[in-house]
């Protein structure tokens, strides 16, 4: 199983900060303010323009366009060029926060991730009491685009390390290369790496309306092609100068590259940004070869279902042998349930963050008397109740005197139920905390396995009361 939680604890940041600038592509004035968010929140950006606020999740499942950035598009609202905002989140260590904006794309700045990384450190970055959720990467996991010999792999690793391999074919920006060997080295590393394009691409955006943000302080133009006057002409119009000429390195003048292979450590920028979207921290390392936001992000769609179908199908090793931590007479001193409605027989596993329990289902179970004589099976609203005792024990380890209080359910959520259970089985239930138990109140994901696969899993949110 891949999917660790680490003691690393999720990180926000404390106050809100705001920042305004033009968005690249659409060229309208935009307002982004970070606000800080509650644990397991993720990345989320905000509409605050549009009716009713919608918000759309930084998930590679929403991504719609990569022609000139990474666009994601829910229900018809579109978010565009959101990695280098992306960028400095994971840079930062940040794994919570809200991301308001008054129009579809976010500020381009100086075409860093720099201005936004400013801002966060600004808002200061605070730990929050849940711990962080990683995928632990133990075999290779690849995606080939074989139009362009994009690629990108992603090897066992002791942190999330990234190397970049371009090679754009020019003689003023041939093979370069990048790495990033600890996320620590974002900042100061990556992060003022600046977007790039090639003189022939510049002329095909203005031809086609799109980089109405751009000018000379946020992009680095290499001069692929002889510029003629006619084209200079045309550049000093859309970038509002007086005066355009070529440097001797090939690129236009007023700017001054931050690196000599800045146009490498931009694409790892963007790689960083990118993967964001699958939304679980990686303990890999990813190489990547001529990246382009297509391949980074259908890598990162690949690598999502990945994690989703091996959280899904992970069972708890348990070894049934040994001997339990509650046998089920010290489950009776703690629950307040008696036979025929005790449903868990032992707790194997228990933390303040997790419980796993333990039920022999046999044949002489008194709900088979009137389930399905004839094909028993057991009745899904019972799995269900069988998950929340074992929360039970979770949130009633919490109290010196569990025995002076009960149990109540609050909410039921996303159930699903995916294998049959019947007489024979043995049913692990492990139930995790989503959030810190607060005021009593414990939310938690519970699961159900039998024979190697799960059975069934739910949300579920309770409270325990004391007996008046």
């Amino acid at each position: 199983m891949a999917i660790v939680n680490t003691e690393i604890r999720q990180k926000t940041i404390k106050n809100e900060v705001s920042l305004n600038g033009v968005g690249l592509h659409t060229g309208q004035t935009v307002d982004l303010t970070f606000k800080p968010a509650d644990e397991n929140f993720g990345f989320r950006f905000k509409r605050i323009d549009l009716e009713g606020e919608p918000i759309i999740e930084a998930d590679a499942n929403y991504v719609t366009s990569t022609q000139r950035g990474t666009c994601l598009e829910k229900n018809g609202v579109t978010i565009q060029t959101c990695e280098h905002v992306l960028a400095a989140l994971v840079g930062l260590d940040i794994d919570n926060i809200l991301i308001e904006l008054n129009a579809s794309e976010p500020p381009i700045m100086d075409g860093s991730s720099q201005y936004f990384i400013d801002a966060l450190e600004k808002a200061e970055i605070v730990e929050q009491e849940a711990t962080r959720e990683e995928y632990v990467v133990n075999s290779v996991v690849s995606y080939t685009d074989e139009e362009t010999g994009s690629e990108i792999i992603l090897m066992p690793a002791k942190e999330y390390q990234v190397t970049t391999m371009v090679d754009f074919g020019t003689k003023v920006l041939g093979t370069q290369n990048a790495s990033l060997n600890s996320m620590s080295e974002f900042k100061d590393q990556i992060a003022n790496s600046r977007t790039f394009s090639f003189l022939h691409e510049i002329e095909t955006l203005l031809e086609h309306g799109l980089i109405k943000g751009g000018d000379l302080n946020n992009a680095i133009v290499y001069v692929d092609k002889e510029l003629s006057s006619q084209t200079m002409e045309k550049l000093k119009v859309a970038f509002n100068k007086d005066s355009i000429a070529v440097k001797s390195n090939g690129i236009l003048d007023n700017l001054t590259l931050h690196h000599p292979n800045e146009a490498a450590r931009h694409k790892l920028l963007d790689v960083i940004g990118d993967l964001a979207l699958i939304g679980t921290r990686i303990r890999g390392r990813v190489i990547a070869n001529k990246p382009g936001h297509y391949v980074n992000t259908q890598f990162a769609k690949k690598l999502s279902k990945i994690i989703r179908n091996e959280r899904r199908n992970y069972v708890p090793q348990v070894d049934l042998n040994s001997e339990p931590l509650m046998d089920v007479n010290k489950i009776m001193d703690m629950l307040p349930h008696r036979q025929p409605f005790l449903l868990i027989d032992k707790i194997f596993e228990l933390s303040d963050k997790h419980v796993i329990g333990m039920k022999n289902v046999t044949m002489n179970e008194e709900f088979f008397k009137g389930h399905f004589p004839g094909a028993p099976v057991m009745p899904g609203v019972l799995i269900v109740e069988a998950m929340a005792q074992t929360g039970g024990i979770l949130v009633l380890s919490t109290v010196p005197d569990p025995e002076n209080y009960l149990t109540f359910f609050m909410k039921i959520d996303k159930v699903k139920f995916k294998q049959k259970i019947v007489p024979g089985d043995t049913v692990i239930f492990k139930c995790d905390l989503i959030t810190p138990i607060r005021r009593g109140i414990c939310h938690m994901q519970g699961y159900a396995y039998a024979n190697g696969k799960l059975c069934a899993e739910a949300e579920l949110m309770a409270q325990i009361s004391k007996i008046k």
